[in-house]
């Protein structure tokens, strides 16, 4: 199954590290959080579930790598940038509607994180 594999189990963290954030968000709203800590804390308890299924099952690297640890979240920044820049510059300059740059983020960053997952994040720590 070699890459078909690996590309099947990124996506299947993918969608389950988004729907933990969309379930977790939306239930801490309705716990009555404020917004900005509801969005903050369902971002990182993905991302860190994000970290630990990437790691642990798609890439089948040991967790405990504090550079690898590093480079993933630097990985994390740069989409969280690239995601800015899409919804933020990009998108309002070709007068993109809200929704068409969200769906531009939805297909740029799985292409983009796995990219650098395989040949930068878990490749210095094979």
């Amino acid at each position: 199954m070699g890459d078909a594999g690996q590309i099947l189990r990124f996506s299947v963290v993918g969608a389950t590290v988004a729907g933990l954030y969309v379930l977790g968000y939306s239930a801490l709203l309705a716990a009555g959080m404020a917004q900005p800590a509801a969005n903050a804390l369902a971002f990182a308890v993905a991302v860190a579930v994000q970290y630990v299924l990437q790691t642990a099952w798609t890439f089948r690297r040991p967790l405990a790598l504090p550079d690898q640890m590093a480079r993933f979240a630097c990985t994390i920044a740069a989409g969280f940038a690239v995601s800015a820049l899409i919804t933020g510059t990009l998108g309002p300059a070709l007068g993109w509607a809200d929704w068409l740059s969200a769906a531009a983020v939805t297909v740029i960053l799985p292409i983009q994180n796995f990219i650098i997952f395989r040949l930068w994040v878990y490749a210095a720590a094979g």
